[in-house]
This record gives C-alpha cells, sequence and structure tokens, in this order.
C-alpha cells in the first residue's frame, strides 16, 4: 500500500474553490461585453421587421409603443442575465477550465434563442395587431 507524500503538492481536485469575488469578476468580465452582442441582434431582428413591414407599423409608433419597446428591451436584458445562474455554479464544479473555454456555446445558444423569440413575439404578438 502507498501512503500520499504529505509534501506533494496536492491534486486539482483536492485544491480549494475559487473565492466567490474571483468566480463573480471573472463571470462579469466575460459576459458584460458580450451583452452589446446579444443586444445588437436582437436590435437588427426588431429593425429588420420594422423595414420589411415600414407599412403597417408606421401608424403604430407613438410615445405608449415606445414605452413598451422600452420595457421589453429591459425585460430581454434581465433574461440575459440567467447565463450568470449557469455561469457562476459551473466555475465552483471540476469542469471550470472547460467550461471556460466553451461557455461562448452559452452565449451563442442564448442569442440565437433569443433572436428566435424577438422574431416570434413580433410576428406573432405585435404585427398582427398593427395591420
Amino acid at each position: 500500500m502507498r501512503i500520499p507524500d504529505p509534501r506533494a503538492a496536492p491534486s486539482p481536485a483536492a485544491s480549494a474553490p475559487p473565492p466567490f469575488r474571483e468566480v463573480l469578476t471573472d463571470a462579469l468580465r466575460y459576459w458584460e461585453p458580450r451583452r452589446i452582442g446579444y443586444n445588437a441582434v436582437l436590435t437588427l431582428v426588431v429593425l429588420g421587421w420594422v423595414a420589411f413591414t415600414w407599412a403597417q407599423f408606421r401608424g403604430a409608433f407613438t410615445w405608449s409603443s415606445v414605452l413598451a419597446l422600452f420595457v421589453l428591451a429591459v425585460l430581454a436584458n434581465v433574461c440575459y442575465c440567467a447565463a450568470y445562474l449557469v455561469d457562476v455554479p459551473v466555475q465552483y464544479s471540476a469542469f471550470r477550465d472547460s467550461w471556460r473555454r466553451r461557455r461562448w456555446l452559452l452565449w451563442l445558444i442564448g442569442v440565437i434563442f433569443a433572436g428566435v423569440i424577438a422574431f416570434y413575439w413580433l410576428a406573432d404578438e405585435i404585427y398582427p395587431s398593427v395591420q
């Protein structure tokens, strides 16, 4: 039977988890710059709908519709924060290093999902009411 040497460096699995401040800082540094791309994609979806259906949307632009658009934009950004609900706990797991290399996939899937939801919402909920 082999007895482990107490002077040997601990294995990565036995190392202490990173401090919460470090994990949160890493998450903020990763996700917040990408919020601009997320908002750009959603803006392009909305502008595309408005551009292609301008004849119908022209009369729908009022102060109340601008307020509703602002509320929807805020809600979209609240939904973007769901990435933190996945990112922070996974950084405390044994998969932290591989997760940090592959979390762009979560961003990509989230942006595509948000774009599809925005497209659907415009097509099914907003566009029929402005025709």
